[in-house]
């Protein structure tokens, strides 16, 4: 007897049992993924890119992806070496650069880069001042990025690289940085000007040994020193005279004894 219902079934049950074995069984990557099989629970082999075959319901893959990350950190408290309280956010990029270590070795790799980022960034932030932060931001960052960079390493994950972002300061540490920086300022034009003060006594001094050696010399700095007052539109000239100019009969007897 025949039963022609359960011969076009038993079709069906077979191309459906191989598009689901099929479905389960091939794994496309592309060229940035990864994908760490397991058989049985046991760690096998790292596959991709490109196409897998793999068994169903024996082995099982968990995609991973090699591209770059970008981990926001959120604005830490932080004080530094001189007491000082400031807010300080970064931005982390990392990728993962051992699939196998990133899957096995950590539950969450975005979320423990995270948090130790954060523990980081206020460990080492609080072992410098205030001015090393605002000034010295590429040093910091490199410094931060060394430690994450060995930390993560046994997580199969590459700290490319660590930028600070903000460093916000209290407003009434702000108007004392000013008054610091006004008073910086101000020994600097007070340097400077006794530097210049300096200078010139040091050229006076020169140019008085070299008139000294010359008598004439002075006598023609007297000269142009008349000239520059004739140019000067004033109501009353004062200049000196050397009694060395004047005539003898209006020097005085102390002059003329002397001579």
């Amino acid at each position: 007897m025949e039963f022609p219902v359960f011969d076009s079934i038993v079709p069906l049950l077979l191309a459906g049992f191989v598009v689901f074995v099929l479905y389960y069984a091939i794994y496309i990557f592309r060229e940035y993924e990864r994908g760490v099989v397991f058989t049985l629970g046991r760690f096998t082999r790292v596959s991709g890119p490109g196409f897998v075959l793999l068994i169903p319901f024996v082995q099982q893959v968990v995609r991973t992806d090699l591209r770059m990350f970008v981990e926001d950190v959120p604005s830490q408290d932080v004080i530094s070496r001189d007491n000082v309280s400031v807010k300080v956010n970064a931005v982390i990029y990392f990728r993962i650069v051992d699939p196998q270590r990133a899957i096995i070795n950590v539950a969450d790799f975005s979320a423990a880069v995270s948090q130790l980022s954060q523990t980081t960034l206020r460990s080492v932030l609080g072992k410098h001042e205030l001015d090393e932060m605002l000034a010295e931001r590429d040093k910091l960052n490199a410094d931060i990025q060394e430690i994450l960079d060995r930390q993560t390493d046994a997580w199969g994950i590459k700290v490319a690289n660590v930028e600070i972002k903000h460093v916000d300061i209290d407003e009434s540490m702000v108007r004392a940085i000013a008054k610091q920086a006004e008073a910086e300022r101000l020994r600097r034009a007070r340097v400077i000007n006794a530097e210049g003060e300096q200078q010139a006594a040091a050229k006076l001094v020169e140019a008085g040994e070299m008139l000294s050696r010359q008598p004439n010399a002075m006598k023609l700095r007297y000269f142009t020193a008349l000239s520059d007052i004739a140019n000067d539109r004033t109501s009353t000239i004062v200049f000196p005279l050397p009694t060395d100019l004047l005539p003898a009969s209006v020097r005085k007897p102390e002059d003329k004894s002397g001579a």
